[in-house]
This record gives structure tokens, C-alpha cells and sequence, in this order.
């Protein structure tokens, strides 16, 4: 029981850290400095900042049916909303460490007995080892690791174009076939048989 007052302790004060992060990143959304990825420009010899991630730029979002008909009920008439995205997966992010995250502590605590051990480790004595102090938090990391990869990280043409080349040259040659194919039948190049 110890561990889970402890989670729910350090997610209050991570709610708390939260707003005043969001508050904060509303006022450095608006420089590039502070949300564009930075690049080396070869051509010019310099550091520059690429295109702002779609995630830092003002979307119209639809509402939902029911936030709608709950905005009229009170006269007002929204049925879309501008904002920046990065608001609206801040929220997603609160709200599972809010109501998820302290399971991490129940889960690290049937994890100990199961294999019948008080503690992880005693690196803080009295506490514990590291993992009973970040249970809660390893379990938030994770979710949010899945929740970037799957709902906001953007293609990078330049990842993959590393990626192409650490394959054989066989590989690359498949690729390069494979793509031209398919650009060819999509009318996007022009086939080599018809340019001769």
C-alpha cells in the first residue's frame, strides 16, 4: 500500500508540473528555436531549422458530436476548435498518468511477491532499490514511447535513406528497382522504354 500513496503522490505533483509545462510551451511554441529540429545545411555551411513538426503548427479540429450538443446545451455554438495538436496529446499523456500511471506501483508490488522479495534492491536504504522508487514512472515511459511512435512522430525521408544505406548494394538495387516500378505505374516518372 506504501508504494501506491507514493505514485499517487509524485502524479499529483507531476499534474501540478504539467499545466505549468504546458503554460510554458504555449509561450516557446510560437519560436521556431524551441520546437523545430535543427539541421546542417551543407549547401550554405550552417545550422539551420528544418520544417516545424505538424504536431507544433494550429489546427482546426472537428469536435466531437458529444462535446458539441454539451456546448450548446450551455449557447454556445462551437463545433470546431483551433489549437495546437501538441495540447491535445499533452491531455491524452495527463490524463493516463493521472489514471494508468499509479498502476505501475500495484503491478511492481505483485511482481515482488510473486518471487517473494521485499524490496528490489537497497541502493536507498529504507526506500528500496531505483525501482521501487520509479515503478510508477517506467511504466508511464513505456506509454509514452508507444503513444509517440504510433500517434505523432512524422516519416523522415532522411531516416530512411540511412537506413538504405547500411543494406548491400543487391538491396539497394531492389529498392531502387521496386520504386521506380511503382512510380512508373503511378505516372509519377516517366518509363525508360517509352523515353528512348
Amino acid at each position: 500500500m506504501k508504494e501506491s500513496i507514493d505514485c499517487n503522490v509524485a502524479f499529483t505533483l507531476s499534474d501540478v508540473e504539467l499545466k505549468d509545462l504546458v503554460s510554458a510551451r504555449r509561450l516557446e511554441m510560437q519560436f521556431d528555436y524551441f520546437v523545430c529540429p535543427i539541421s546542417y545545411d551543407d549547401v550554405n555551411n550552417k545550422i539551420s531549422y528544418s520544417v516545424r513538426h505538424p504536431v507544433f503548427i494550429l489546427t482546426e479540429v472537428n469536435l466531437p458530436t458529444v462535446a458539441q450538443k454539451i456546448f450548446s446545451v450551455f449557447g454556445i455554438p462551437w463545433k470546431t476548435i483551433t489549437v495546437y495538436p501538441f495540447m491535445l496529446h499533452s491531455i491524452s499523456m495527463s490524463l493516463f498518468a493521472s489514471v494508468i500511471g499509479p498502476f505501475g506501483g500495484f503491478f511492481a508490488s505483485g511482481f515482488k511477491r510473486a518471487f517473494k522479495i521485499k524490496d528490489f534492491g537497497d541502493t536507498i536504504p529504507g526506500h528500496g532499490g531505483i525501482m521501487d522508487r520509479f515503478d510508477c514512472q517506467f511504466l508511464m515511459a513505456t506509454f509514452v514511447h508507444v503513444y509517440y511512435t504510433s500517434f505523432i512522430r512524422a516519416p523522415n525521408p532522411q531516416k530512411i535513406l540511412q537506413s538504405i544505406w547500411l543494406l548491400t548494394t543487391e538491396e539497394q538495387l531492389q529498392i531502387y528497382n521496386t520504386l521506380r516500378e511503382k512510380l512508373t505505374l503511378r505516372g509519377l516518372i516517366l518509363d525508360r522504354a517509352t523515353n528512348t
